[in-house]
């Protein structure tokens, strides 16, 4: 007889990052670049993302920056990036 029992699920909260926040968001022809408020600068390639991609300029330059933070919003081109999935490398291309 198994009188083992499953242990108890502890709760514990989600990790919200409180250096890795992005603060400004700039382009130039091939890079994504994001200031976070620890200093770094995040660069990734604009070609990772189609909707920037084909994006003008213009509608580049109005990015949102939600959540204190945390995410990255363009309302023209309905696009939103997760900053944290930036800084993880995320690869696009295996979603």
């Amino acid at each position: 007889m198994n009188t083992s029992t499953k242990p108890a699920t502890t709760f514990r909260r989600a990790f919200v990052p409180t250096t890795a926040l992005a603060q400004a968001v700039s382009f130039d022809e091939h890079m994504m670049h994001v200031a976070l408020t620890d200093g770094r600068i995040l660069s990734v390639p604009v070609v990772w993302f189609p909707l920037l991609a084909e994006a003008t300029p213009e509608q580049r330059t109005e990015v949102e920056i939600g959540a204190g933070g945390l995410s990255l919003h363009w309302p023209a081109i309905d696009e939103d990036l997760v900053v944290a999935n930036l800084l993880a490398g995320a690869d696009w291309q295996s979603t």
